[in-house]
C-alpha cells in the first residue's frame, strides 16, 4: 500500500490531501517527499541506511517519512517523551546514518529545554549523537538545513527494513520493534480491510497506520484537534467517514459533548464496552475496538454491539483479522504470527511467533483477554487478573476502572479498584451499579474500591498500574 502510495502522489495533482488551517494537496505532499528524498540521497543516504525522524505530525513529517521509505531507507522513530538518556541509548542501538529534525524538536534540546520538561518532554542534543539536519522552519542553535538536492533517486524495488520502533527496555537495554517492507505492507492492507475508507471523503486520525491507507485510497485526512471544542468544530465541519482518537481522547471528546459521524475506531489502550456505547450515542453509526501492538497493528477488532453482547467474562477484543493466526503458550499467554507480525527485535534474530504479555482464551479466531501476565494479583494463593474483571466494572457512570494489588503483609497482597467516574455522574447511582458486578466477582472481589481519577501514561495514555497501585497506597481505607 506504501508502494500504492508512492505510485499516486505526482507533482501538480490539486486534490486535498490534508486538511487542516492549510490545505494540502496531494501533489505538495509529491513535491515535498521528492524534494526530501533528492536532499537525503545528496547527503550519501543508500538503501538499508537508517534515518533518525523527529519532526513533529504534519506535512513535513509525512514527507520524510514517503521520502525514506521510496529510498529503501530505515526509518528510526524519535519519541522526545521516552527522556534524554533513554532517546541516547536508543540511538545508540539504532544508530542512524543521518537524523532529521524541526526546529521544535531541537529548541527542546536547547535554550527551550525547562519549558519543554515541564511539558514532559525531554531531547539529548541530537547534534552530538549523529549527522543532524533541520526540515522546515529554522530557529537560533538549530542544526543546518536539509540542503536540496538534486532530482530524487530512482524508486527502490525490494524488501527490507522499514522502520524501527522503540518500546519497553531500558537504557541498559533498550528494546526496538522492526518491520519490513512486507510487514508493514501487510499491516496497511488490514487497515484498509477494516476501516474500508472512499476516495473523496475525509477520514480523522493521525496515526501513520491511519494515514496512509486514506492517502492511498484517495481520502484525504485531518489530524484530530487536541482541544475538545476545535474537535467539535472539526467533525461538524468535516463529518468525517471515519475516526480513529485513543480511549482517552474519546472519553475527552465525550464529556466535552463532541458530536461524532461515520465509524470510529479506538485502540492502542483498553476499550471498553461503555465507552464504544457511548460513542455510538453520540452519533457514530459504528464504534470500533481494535486490539493492536506495535509488534502487530492491526491484530483483531470488534464493533461495539459485539462487545456489548459478550457476558462470558474477560475483555472482548474480537475476531483475528485475516492473516494473522494466534495460539497460547502453556501459561495462558497469547501468541501472534502472520505477514503483519513484525520481523525481529533490533538486534535479535527473526522470529514467527510474538508473546503478547496478555493472557487470553481463544474462541476459534475470537480473542478474549483476562489481563497481562504481569498484571497479575496474588491474594491467598488465588492468581487474580484484573483484565478478566474490569470490564464488568464500566457500567453507566464509569469513565475508567482498573484492579491493582498492593501489599498487604507476608507476601500477600490486597485488591483494589479504582473507579474513575464520567463528569456530572451521580456518586450514589455508580456504588449502586456497581453492586452487582462486584458481587458476581467471586474470589477477586475487591477489598477496597477507590474512587478517583486513574493515572495514564505514555504516548498512548494507557492506565498507569505502578502510579495506580501508589495512589491506592495512600488512598483512604474502609
Amino acid at each position: 500500500m506504501l508502494d500504492e502510495l508512492t505510485a499516486g502522489l505526482r507533482p501538480g495533482d490539486d486534490t486535498a490531501a490534508l486538511l487542516g488551517r492549510r490545505r494540502i494537496t496531494r501533489g505538495d505532499l509529491a513535491e515535498l517527499r521528492d524534494r526530501y528524498a533528492g536532499a537525503l540521497h545528496a547527503r550519501g543516504l543508500r538503501p538499508g541506511d537508517t534515518l533518525g525522524v523527529a519532526v513533529r505530525p504534519g506535512p513535513r513529517a509525512l514527507a520524510v517519512l514517503l521520502a525514506a521509505y521510496r529510498m529503501g531507507l530505515r526509518i528510526a522513530v524519535l519519541d522526545p517523551s521516552a527522556g534524554p538518556d533513554v532517546l541516547v541509548a536508543r540511538l545508540g542501538l539504532a544508530k542512524p546514518a543521518l537524523i532529521v529534525a524541526d526546529a521544535a524538536a531541537q529548541a527542546a534540546a536547547g535554550w527551550a529545554a525547562p519549558l519543554a520538561r515541564r511539558a514532559g518532554l525531554a531531547l539529548p542534543r541530537f547534534s552530538r549523537l549523529a549527522p543532524t539536519v533541520t526540515v522546515g522552519r529554522r530557529l537560533p542553535g538549530s542544526a543546518p538545513a536539509l540542503a536540496p538536492g538534486g532530482p530524487p533517486p530512482p524508486v527502490f524495488d525490494g524488501d527490507g527494513d522499514a522502520v524501527v520502533i522503540f518500546t519497553s527496555g531500558t537504557t541498559a537495554s533498550p528494546r526496538a520493534v522492526v518491520h519490513t517492507r512486507a510487514g508493514l505492507a501487510a499491516g496497511m492492507r488490514a487497515v484498509a480491510g477494516l476501516v474500508r475508507p472512499r476516495t473523496g471523503l475525509p477520514i480523522l486520525g493521525g496515526m501513520f497506520f491511519v494515514l496512509v491507507p486514506a492517502l492511498a485510497s484517495g481520502a484525504p485526512v485531518a489530524v484530530p484537534a487536541r482541544r475538545p471544542r476545535a474537535l467539535a468544530r472539526q467533525v461538524t465541519a468535516l463529518r468525517p467517514q471515519a475516526t480513529y482518537l485513543t480511549p482517552p481522547q474519546l472519553r475527552t471528546a465525550l464529556d466535552a459533548g463532541v458530536p461524532f459521524t461515520g465509524r470510529v475506531y479506538s485502540g492502542s489502550a483498553p476499550v471498553s464496552a461503555t465507552l464504544l456505547e457511548r460513542v455510538r450515542a453520540a452519533g457514530a453509526d459504528e464504534a470500533w475496538c481494535v486490539y493492536a501492538l506495535t509488534e502487530v497493528f492491526p491484530a483483531a477488532a470488534v464493533e461495539a454491539t459485539g462487545k456489548s453482547a459478550h457476558t462470558t467474562g474477560g475483555d472482548l477484543v474480537g475476531d483475528l483479522l485475516p492473516g494473522v493466526r494466534a495460539e497460547l503458550s502453556t501459561t495462558g499467554e497469547l501468541l501472534l504470527a502472520g505477514a503483519a507480525v513484525c520481523d525481529r527485535y533490533l538486534g535479535s534474530d527473526p522470529h514467527e511467533w510474538v508473546s503478547t504479555g496478555d493472557i487470553a482464551r481463544l474462541d476459534g479466531r475470537r480473542v478474549v483477554l483476562a489481563g497481562r501476565a504481569k498484571d497479575m494479583i496474588l491474594r491467598r494463593a488465588e492468581n487474580i487478573y484484573p483484565g478478566l474483571y474490569e470490564p464488568s466494572l464500566h457500567v453507566p457512570g464509569v469513565s475508567l476502572a482498573v484492579l491493582v494489588g498492593v501489599p498487604a503483609g507476608d507476601g500477600d497482597e490486597e485488591v483494589v479498584a479504582i473507579v474513575e467516574t464520567t463528569p456530572g455522574a451521580d456518586r450514589a447511582t455508580v456504588e449502586a451499579a456497581l453492586r452487582d458486578p462486584l458481587r458476581r466477582m467471586g474470589a477477586a472481589r475487591p477489598d477496597r474500591v477507590l474512587f478517583a481519577p486513574v493515572p495514564l501514561a505514555g504516548r498512548s495514555r494507557k492506565p498507569d498500574r505502578a502510579a495506580a497501585a501508589a495512589l491506592a497506597v495512600a488512598g483512604p481505607r474502609r
